[in-house]
C-alpha cells in the first residue's frame, strides 16, 4: 500500500499528527499491515519535525517505511538530525542536477552505452584512458553540458527555455537567502567577489574588504548558505605531509553546476574570465566531491587544483584545459607536483583531448563519462 499525501496546505505540526492518525485508522480498518507513507513538502507546517517525531516516538509508524521529501534543504537538513534512534534503517537521499554522465545517458544513448563507469577513482582512470577513443564525441556534449548543464528544466531545450529556466532557479536560490533570514543584496554581492575570483583560492577577510558589511565571519555564514543549498562547496587546503586540513587557510569555492555560473554572472551583471577553464575545474572538482563526499586542495610553490582521499593514499589531481598537451609537458607537471609534495604517491591530470596511461594523463570528458555517481 502506497499513501502520498502533498503537505504544501498543512499549517502546524498537529495537522501532520492528525493526517497520520487518520491514515492509521484507514489502515486498520482496511486490515493493511504495512505502508510506504510519502510525505511531500513536509517543511511547509511549521515545526514539522515535531509531528513526525511524536507520531514515531508513539510507535504508530512501526511497520511502515516513511518518505518524507521538501524543496527547503536546509530545512530539512537540519531537523532530520534530531531524530536520533528513530529512523531504523532509513538513508537521506540528496537530488543533484545531472552529472555529466546522467547527461550523456539522456542527450547521447549510445555512446552512453558503450562506456562503463565505477565509483573506484584508480578505476576510473584507467576507463578513462580506454575511452579517450571516444574524445572527440565526448567532448562535443560536454561542451553543451558546459552551456546547459545539469538542471532538468535546461537540458536540451531552447534559449528562451534556458533563460526562463535560470529565472527559476535564481528565484529558488534568493528565496533560500530570505527563508534563511538573510540579505539577498549581501548574498548577491559575495556571489560577485566569488565569481570575480574563482578559480583561485580565496578568504573571508579577503571577500568581507569588497562587501559592505566588512565581517569575515559573515561571509562565512553566507558560504555556509550557498553549501546548505548545494550552489556551492568549498574545498579547504590540504597538508599531506601533516595529514591535516587547514581550515583556517583560503578556500576554493565551486560551483556545483555550470549553469550556476551563467545565473551568478546574470545575476551580479558580470562575465567570469576564460570561462570554458573555469568550468572544466570546476565541474572536475564537484563530481570529485559528489563521489567521495569531500575533496581538497594544496597551494605552496605550485598548486594542486583537487586532492581526492580514497584509501590510503590522497590522490593529486589537476585539470589542464588547453587544446593540445604534449607528453613532455604532462610528465612536467606530474612531477612537478610529486616533487613538492613527496608523500603524493598518486596524480592525475585531466586534459581537453590528450592521453597519456604512463602518466594517469586522461580527457575530462572520459573521466567524468567513467564516473558513477
Amino acid at each position: 500500500m502506497i499513501f502520498y499525501f502533498n503537505c504544501e496546505e498543512l499549517g502546524t505540526f498537529n495537522e501532520i499528527i492528525e493526517l497520520l492518525n487518520a491514515y492509521k485508522s484507514y489502515k486498520e480498518a482496511g486490515r493493511i499491515k504495512s505502508s510506504i507513507i510519502m510525505l511531500d513538502e513536509v517543511t511547509a507546517p511549521s515545526e514539522w519535525y515535531r509531528g513526525i517525531k511524536s507520531v514515531i516516538d508513539k510507535g504508530k509508524l512501526k511497520d511502515d517505511v516513511l518518505i518524507i521529501t521538501g524543496s527547503s534543504s536546509i530545512n530539512i537538513k537540519k531537523h532530520t538530525e534530531s531524530f536520533p534512534g528513530r529512523r531504523g534503517n532509513g538513508r537521506d537521499f540528496t537530488l543533484m542536477p545531472l552529472s555529466f554522465r546522467n547527461f550523456l545517458e539522456i542527450m547521447s544513448p549510445k555512446l552512453h552505452s558503450r562506456i562503463s563507469a565505477s565509483r573506484n577513482m584508480h578505476e576510473i582512470c584507467k576507463k578513462a584512458a580506454e575511452y579517450s577513443v571516444f574524445t572527440s564525441e565526448l567532448n562535443a556534449e560536454l561542451k553543451k553540458y558546459m552551456i546547459c548543464g545539469g538542471f532538468p528544466l535546461a537540458v536540451g531545450t531552447t534559449a528562451e527555455q534556458k533563460d526562463e529556466a535560470k529565472k527559476i532557479y535564481l528565484s529558488w536560490i534568493k528565496n533560500a537567502v530570505l527563508k534563511a533570514e538573510r540579505s539577498d543584496i549581501i548574498a548577491r554581492q559575495i556571489a560577485k567577489s566569488l565569481i570575480e575570483k574563482m578559480p583561485g583560492p580565496v578568504s573571508w577577510e579577503g571577500i568581507s574588504k569588497e562587501i559592505e558589511i566588512k565581517s569575515p565571519k559573515t561571509v562565512s555564514a553566507y558560504i555556509e548558505l550557498f553549501n546548505s543549498i548545494y550552489c556551492t562547496i568549498t574545498l579547504y587546503s590540504a597538508d599531506i605531509s601533516g595529514k591535516q586540513i587547514k581550515f583556517g587557510k583560503n578556500k576554493k569555492i565551486h560551483l556545483t553546476d555550470p549553469l550556476l555560473l551563467e545565473i551568478f554572472e546574470d545575476w551580479c551583471m558580470l562575465n567570469a574570465k576564460s570561462k570554458e577553464t573555469l568550468l572544466a575545474e570546476q565541474i572536475a572538482a564537484s563530481h570529485i566531491w559528489r563521489l567521495l563526499g569531500e575533496a581538497y586542495f594544496w597551494k605552496n610553490r605550485i598548486e594542486v587544483d583537487i586532492i581526492a582521499s580514497q584509501g590510503k593514499e590522497p590522490l593529486g589531481i589537476e585539470v589542464k584545459w588547453a587544446e593540445k598537451i604534449g607528453e613532455k609537458e604532462a610528465g612536467f607537471i606530474c612531477s612537478s607536483a610529486k616533487k613538492s609534495l613527496p608523500r603524493l604517491k598518486s596524480f592525475m591530470l585531466l586534459t581537453k583531448n590528450n592521453c597519456f596511461p604512463r602518466l594517469n594523463a586522461v580527457p575530462l570528458g572520459a573521466f567524468l563519462a567513467a564516473m558513477d555517481i
